[in-house]
Parts: C-alpha cells; sequence; structure tokens
C-alpha cells in the first residue's frame, strides 16, 4: 500500500475516475462505459458498504459522517498502492472532499467531474432515504449549499467537466470515452 498521494502508480495509470455529487449519474455512467470499454467498475460506495457489512446510511448514523470519511480515505489510498490501470472508478460524492484524497484522485488517472444542478439532483434521488446527507426538512437548500461548498473541490480535481443536466447517458459516456482517449495518448 502507497503511504502518500505523492508517490505515482509505478505506472500511468489508465483509469477514468468520475467524480460528482450525489445523483449526477457516476455509477450508471460508470456502469456504461465500463461496459463499452470492457473495464471493471470499482465503486468505493460499493466497496465500502461490502467491507463493513452495512449501508451508507446505518455508516453515518451509527459512527457519523467523519468515521465514513476515514473509510474512503483508507480505501483510496489502497486503491492508489495497488498497481492497477484501466478500470473505471466511481468515487463517493464527499471522498474528494480532502486534499489527499484529490492528490490520489489525479494520480490514478483521467478524472471526470460529471455535474448536475440542485434541480436535477432532486429529480434523480426522489425521495431516497438511503442519502444521509439529506434527511432534511428541506434538501433543495441542503443541496444548493452543499453544491455551493463542493463545486470548487470539484472543479480542483477534475481533468473533464461534463454538466449531465441535459444529456443522455450514451452522450455523456461517448463525450467521457473521446475525451480519454485523447487525453492518455498523450501520455
Amino acid at each position: 500500500m502507497s503511504d502518500s498521494p505523492d508517490q505515482p502508480c509505478t505506472s500511468r495509470c489508465q483509469n477514468i475516475v468520475l467524480v460528482g455529487f450525489m445523483g449526477c449519474g457516476k455509477s450508471t455512467v460508470g456502469r456504461e462505459i465500463g461496459i463499452q470499454l470492457n473495464y471493471p467498475l470499482v465503486d468505493t460506495d460499493c466497496l465500502i458498504v461490502d467491507s463493513v457489512g452495512m449501508s451508507v446510511s446505518k455508516i453515518f448514523s451509527k459512527y457519523w459522517e467523519h468515521y465514513f470519511r476515514d473509510l474512503e480515505t483508507d480505501l483510496i489510498s489502497q486503491i492508489h498502492g495497488k498497481d492497477c490501470t484501466k478500470q473505471i472508478i466511481s468515487t463517493g460524492g464527499g471522498l474528494p472532499l480532502r486534499e489527499q484524497n484529490r492528490a490520489w484522485l489525479k494520480k490514478l488517472g483521467y478524472v471526470v467531474w460529471l455535474r448536475a444542478s440542485a434541480d436535477i439532483v432532486l429529480e434523480r434521488i426522489g425521495k431516497s432515504t438511503h442519502r444521509p446527507l439529506l434527511n432534511e426538512e428541506n434538501p433543495k437548500e441542503k443541496v444548493e449549499m452543499m453544491l455551493a461548498e463542493r463545486d470548487p473541490i470539484y472543479a480542483d480535481v477534475a481533468d473533464l467537466t461534463i454538466n449531465t443536466d441535459d444529456l443522455e447517458i450514451s452522450e455523456t459516456v461517448h463525450g467521457i470515452i473521446e475525451s480519454a482517449n485523447y487525453h492518455f495518448s498523450n501520455y
């Protein structure tokens, strides 16, 4: 395992890393890119749920958000520590919040920020009860506040930004694949 985000992967990691707020399409788009490129999908939230044996919302309610963020940092450092390439890595919405995680994400590959407006996020996640950060009286206000806080963080780590509000999944996937191919051809 790598101890520091300053230590690069042993080869240029040709992974596509998806970041963005919940409901922006990371898992859906990641699955489709994986199918088209025949790359495995690494979903960080799913890996954490599998390792801990409880849902994200249960982790939040039992151990609080800071514990979950620690699990994310540990996981992304483990992924970085492997000599991995040609994977789609779909991150949880809060994983890039920590500066060290952003450094690891940049080292892992081509980082794509899937962006969505508050209205679209709320439309996509509906009345989901497994989103612990949105179990509030006014979820739209909470989403707008969190987007204002997180957008500069996502922008900091991203090689490419795609606003998914008015795009079909196939359009988003095509744009990412074309852009990533161009990016990796320069290495």
